[in-house]
């Protein structure tokens, strides 16, 4: 699927943890609700 600056991020889900607890968060259980800003960071926690 292609996306243009500016079209609304597709929901997706993604595995998070809070504190000692692993949850799974989806992009919208935030949609309409707070700001939300996605960044990547692919070489952060690998050993290079």
């Amino acid at each position: 699927m292609a996306m243009r600056i500016g079209d609304p991020a597709p929901d997706f889900e993604l595995p998070a943890v809070e504190g000692e607890r692993e949850l799974r968060v989806k992009l919208g259980d935030f949609r309409g609700k707070k700001h939300v800003v996605l960044t990547f960071h692919p070489v952060d926690w690998t050993p290079t």
